[in-house]
């Protein structure tokens, strides 16, 4: 029987945060936001199955209408809530319940009309209500029942947004009563609303520096809460009551390759410590946080796992993700948390996206679709079972998710729903 930690019994060390998250209603069977409750990619459930049949576990239900995109989906009590552009180039957010009938749709903003302009925003579910942020920075805040949009507010207009050339690819995080956004620029760098109505409560002190393409995450660090993220320049912490930066390191002094500002990983928060990586040979930096949270000094600097944008997961004191060797190429690594040394650096289809649970990972390869389960072993990237999605195309950017003995992929237009309960 598999189980999973619905009445708040304590599987994994990544579930403690949640409840500093989420409302009562959400649980670890649920996958509420980016990568997970804790925007780890770290799944708490139990009971999955270790091993596939050759042809993959079995295909539960798919759509093929949710829009291109890039963006993950979000479940909530078996509603899978997903983001997708349509033909005029407007975003907008689809509900799905079991079985792939849809429930809802809603337009919420315009796309981002340059490059890669695809759906980069994965929903929030924060009790009965939902936050997504459009490629032009326009913040919504939907009903999560029938869609109806509750609040707007046009966050880039507002706050002189600075972007990168690919515009705002930013999921909306949501902790206590703020939904935080990040427009960068000459104004501010992080901005906090009041997610009952779009108000603004504070705006940080500007850095100089245009946004990344990054969400940010939220930690507690010896029992004081901070907001992690990263610009173009920096990582930086700030205080999610005053909107203070209580911290900021230049990242971009480690830089050895192209790519220039672009940084697209989330942080990583672990046992005191932050680990920021990019693609480009930008290098992987783990800095040790002081007790106090008022400063950071370098632990150690990876030359090896530069992810370009499937972010990484922490197993064992190990990580594990896929680097950069160019736009179209990237091996599969495993470095060390504590030392930072490579255990292993190996060829496996392509770069692309990763998460975890019950001591596995699962690897979606972004050129062709193919989804690996795979042993976290620190001596070998230990390949269990592999088959490859059967629909969508376009590059395979959306990371996986799971939630409730499910694994939900997504490519392009295409979401598939996969059995993967013992």
């Amino acid at each position: 029987m598999r189980c999973f930690n619905r009445l708040g019994v304590v599987i994994t060390i990544s579930v403690i945060l949640s409840e500093i998250f989420f409302a009562a209603n959400i649980y670890s069977a649920d996958w509420p936001q980016f990568r997970g409750i804790n925007r780890d990619g770290q799944s708490a459930e139990i009971g999955l199955l270790k091993q596939w049949p050759a042809e993959g576990p079995k295909l539960l239900w798919v759509v093929n209408d949710c829009g291109k995109g890039f963006a993950s989906p979000a479940i909530v009590n078996d509603i899978v809530y997903v983001t997708g552009m349509d033909k005029d180039k407007h975003e907008f957010v689809s509900a799905y319940k079991t079985g792939g009938a849809l429930l809802w749709r809603t337009t919420y903003g315009s796309a981002w009309e340059k490059s890669f302009p695809d759906v980069r925003t994965t929903p929030t579910i924060d009790g009965d209500r939902m936050y997504v942020i459009s490629g032009h920075g326009e913040i919504a805040c939907l009903n999560v029942k029938d869609g109806a949009i509750i609040w707007t507010v046009d966050g880039a207009s507002k706050f002189d947004a600075k972007w990168g050339r690919w515009g705002c690819a930013e999921s909306p995080l949501v902790v206590d009563n703020k939904v935080f956004f990040t427009p960068a620029g000459d104004k501010t760098t992080l901005v906090a609303f009041n997610k009952q109505n779009g108000e603004v409560i504070w705006q940080s002190p500007s850095l100089k520096d245009q946004c990344a393409y990054i969400s940010p995450v939220h930690i507690i660090h010896n029992k004081k809460p901070f907001i992690l993220s990263v610009t173009g320049t920096y990582i930086y912490a700030v205080n999610p009551v005053s909107g203070d930066i209580v911290w900021k390191y230049d990242y971009k002094q480690h830089f050895e390759g192209d790519g220039g500002d672009i940084n697209t990983n989330s942080p990583l928060y672990h046992n005191g410590s932050v680990y920021v990586t990019s693609g480009y040979n930008h290098v992987g930096i783990k800095l040790n946080i002081a007790k106090d949270g008022n400063s950071v000094s370098v632990a150690w600097v990876d030359h090896t796992l530069d992810v370009h944008h499937g972010h990484v997961v922490l197993v064992d004191d190990n990580l594990y993700g896929s680097n950069w060797i160019s736009n179209q190429r990237g091996n599969w690594c495993c470095v060390n948390w504590e030392i930072g040394k490579t255990s292993y650096e190996t060829t496996w289809q392509n770069k692309g996206s990763i998460i975890t649970a019950e001591g596995m990972l699962y690897c979606y390869d972004e050129k062709d679709g193919m989804i690996a389960l795979v042993k976290a072993n620190s001596q070998k990237f230990d390949i269990v079972s592999q088959f490859e999605v059967p629909i969508g195309d376009g590059p395979a950017w959306a990371h996986p998710a799971i939630s409730n003995g499910k694994l939900y992929m997504r490519r392009g237009n295409g979401l598939m729903v996969y059995n993967i309960e013992k």
